[in-house]
């Protein structure tokens, strides 16, 4: 299964390719998609949406994970992540892309092992998972990346439990 993982953002949406097969999990690519601050906010949103297009286009994936909207201290913040959220979701949708989405918590739990992992113990099990020579960065890049395997986890994982009901 290829699952393309994001998380968005307005000033920068890491996006992270992995294959899985079984326990198996390859980064087949990744990166961030970085806007500049100068331009309006629709410029912005234009320029995530036009490479998400890229991206998708190039590499087909068979499932789009993003991250669920979380309640942030700064409002205004939340609202941002909001916007380019939405595009991320946009554009799964404009190539017949289904959404998985998982929470914060699932993703410090399938990659650490612990609901309350810090970014800087994800980003080493993402490099260790994934067989990568150093850490992805930035740390949305990374981000994504733990978003995708842990689509694939829960992905195998539901698969899993409908196969042992149908028995």
């Amino acid at each position: 299964m290829r699952i393309l993982g994001l998380d968005p953002g307005i000033e920068r949406t890491g996006w992270g390719l992995v294959d899985s097969k079984g326990h198996d999990f390859l980064a087949v690519d990744y990166g961030c998609i970085v806007t500049g601050k100068q331009d309006s906010l629709p410029e912005r949103l234009l320029v995530i949406w036009g490479e998400l297009n890229k991206i998708m286009a190039k590499h087909s994936p068979e499932v789009v994970a993003v991250e669920e909207l979380f309640f942030a201290k700064n409002a205004k913040s939340a609202i941002q992540v909001g916007h380019g959220r939405g595009v991320c979701l946009l554009a799964a949708a404009a190539h017949g892309i289904p959404v998985e989405e998982v929470t914060p918590l699932q993703v410090k739990s399938s990659i650490v092992g612990y609901g309350a992992a810090t970014k800087e113990q994800i980003a080493t099990m993402v490099q260790r998972i994934l067989s990568l020579s150093k850490i992805p960065r930035p740390d949305d890049t990374c981000d994504a990346l733990a978003i995708a395997v842990t689509a694939c986890i829960k992905r195998s994982f539901n698969a899993r439990l409908v196969r042992e009901k149908t028995k």
